[in-house]
């Protein structure tokens, strides 16, 4: 199957592709790579998830807000490139987590996007190399923000 037919098949909505929220582009590509900016928890509805792991809500909660993100990046990539199908791998995947200072689950929650692209483009191409961190803050008090490089078709 497609990565597109492999997304159809997860029965899962596409937020709207977010805008930027400073001087930068949210999408570029270089030579055969595309760059996608850092990416926050958009919802469909055009909300954004907040709070901080470990206070706000605990790490299933903020591996689903993860998943969300990967569906953001997933909208922003539809939306500069048509299709999914023309992405080949992700290569490198960088997952910052908004969470207090006792808080270690890091690469667990990042795994919510992480799972959602191996889904997507199958377990060889969907998982590259990764960074999972934890942050003393993110913008607006989102949970997670991630930025990914993608290898193209």
């Amino acid at each position: 199957m497609t990565p597109e037919e492999n997304f159809k098949a997860l029965n899962l909505e596409l937020p709207p592709a977010p805008k930027p929220m400073g001087v930068y582009k949210p999408f570029l590509i270089v030579g055969n790579f595309a760059y996608v900016s850092g990416h926050g928890t958009i919802k469909s509805d055009g909300t954004m998830i907040v709070g901080k792991v470990g206070k706000d809500m605990d790490a299933d909660e903020a591996k689903l807000a993860a998943q969300q993100v990967g569906l953001a990046i997933l909208a922003t990539l539809r939306q500069n490139l048509g299709s999914l199908d023309r992405i080949k791998r992700v290569i490198k995947t960088l997952g910052m987590v908004n969470a207090t200072p006792d808080f270690g689950r890091h690469p667990f929650v990042i795994n919510g996007c992480s799972e959602l692209f191996a889904k997507v483009w199958g377990t060889d191409n969907g998982v590259g190399v990764r960074s999972a961190v934890g942050m003393g803050s993110l913008p607006d008090n989102i949970p997670v923000e991630i930025e990914v490089m993608f290898e193209l078709a």
